[in-house]
């Protein structure tokens, strides 16, 4: 394995870190997203890149979730993280004029590509507005999305990611007839085996959507909730009439529990307690299922089949065993990413496969060797195929005061 930045330069638009690549969805096409290799493999990316990538990521975690924002300040403007230079050669990129407008996209099959900068620009005239104002991506903001794929998720959603609202789709079915009715490949494990298989059995397309149903619901009960207790009867009826399963949740769980926990709720420059002023919004997670330090080492190597299922009634998934750690090599050289990011909002598209999802490449380090950091807007197909550095696909939802406008209703791909 080895790395060349001039390699790395010219391949960003068709070889990509913290993102996926032009393939069919898992869903259509498992055995394809199964050939990829790892994102270091794909790049060019040595031990050390990977190293330093999945260091920042997990400092970012500690950051971003050690505090809540300062009295009197959204969450999205927190301060700041002060790390700019501590792994890697992480860069604060610099700020926009707010009255310049971005460049086009360079748009390729499924994708569309830019650079941090111009991001920043489009966010500036699309995505910032509070309560109908256009707002300059502030310094605190620009550090938070110097962190990759993270970032763009970070800095669109206000607080951290914190991935308690997780939903996935496993065909119990499909997975038992595969374990029943195949066989291990000519060298392949039993464990590799066994991880194959659960991996094929998850449906990101299913997934996705009942995160989106969800969410609708959720969005229906918030309309006229002037205070969380009459929001929480309005979900349980709008449940109850769908005989949902989540209806069952437990009270404490973190399905009735995850408005009064998003801190841009309790933010005077956010819901300010009132459950009508916020929206419930998606994300996406891409991870690896084996990171219990104390089961097999080959589970950390393959895959844990039983890790990271979603709830067969709900869809939801527990994350709370997400360590944010990334898959351990099975081969001498071998080196993972530890989690990948993906920004949706609340688009109405209907068709999954015509979604766009944004996020990015890596953190930004332009004199560094991983190089700037690239931005992208992806349609489902492309966000939802995958690397060999994961084998779990979640759709999450957080929730975002409704005078943000960081996701609208329908994203263009790039930029006219």
């Amino acid at each position: 394995m080895y790395k060349r930045s001039s390699f790395i330069a010219l391949t960003t638009v068709s070889a990509v870190l913290c993102t996926a690549g032009f393939a069919p969805s898992v869903s259509q096409a498992t055995s394809s997203a199964e050939g990829r290799g790892s994102y270091a493999e794909e790049n060019g990316l040595t031990a050390d890149d990977i190293n330093g990538i999945n260091t920042l990521n997990e400092k970012a975690l500690a950051l971003g979730q050690s505090g809540k924002a300062p009295g009197g300040m959204p969450p999205s403007a927190t301060e700041s993280l002060g790390t700019s230079a501590a792994v890697g050669g992480r860069v604060v990129p610099p700020a926009e004029p707010l009255n310049r407008m971005p460049d086009a996209y360079r748009a390729y099959g499924d994708r569309a590509t830019t650079g941090i900068s111009n991001y920043i620009r489009k966010w500036q005239q699309v995505y910032s507005h509070r309560d109908g104002r256009v707002q300059q991506m502030t310094e605190q903001q620009r550090d938070q999305l110097s962190y990759g794929c993270v970032g763009v998720t970070w800095v669109n959603s206000g607080p951290y990611p914190t991935n308690k609202l997780a939903f996935a789709s496993f065909d119990e079915e499909k997975h038992r007839n595969a374990l029943a009715n195949t066989s291990p490949r000519p060298g392949e494990t039993r464990a590799e085996f066994e991880g194959r298989i659960a991996k094929q059995s998850f449906d990101e397309a299913k997934g996705f959507n009942r995160a989106r149903d969800v969410a609708s619901v959720m969005n229906k009960a918030l309309e006229s909730a002037h205070d969380e207790s009459v929001y929480l009867v309005n979900l349980k009826k709008e449940l109850t009439r769908k005989n949902d399963a989540l209806t069952n949740e437990d009270s404490r769980s973190n399905f009735y529990s995850a408005l009064r926990n998003t801190p841009s709720f309790s933010d005077r420059s956010g819901g300010n307690y009132d459950p009508s002023k916020m929206k419930a919004v998606i994300y996406s997670k891409h991870f690896w299922s084996g990171q219990d330090p104390r089961s097999a080492a080959d589970k950390r190597k393959y895959g844990d089949p039983d890790a990271f299922r979603p709830n067969r009634d709900t869809g939801l998934v527990d994350m709370a065993k997400d360590r944010n750690t990334s898959r351990s090599p099975a081969k001498p050289g071998e080196s993972y990413v530890n989690f990948d990011y993906g920004w949706f909002g609340d688009q109405k598209e209907t068709n999954p496969d015509n979604t766009v999802w944004t996020h990015a490449n890596h953190y930004h380090s332009p004199e560094g060797g991983m190089g700037p950091m690239q931005v992208y807007e992806s349609k489902f197909r492309n966000w939802s195929s995958g690397y060999t550095d994961f084998d779990r696909g979640t759709y999450v939802i957080t929730f975002i005061p409704k005078s943000w406008n960081t996701a609208p209703a329908k994203v263009k791909q790039g930029w006219p």
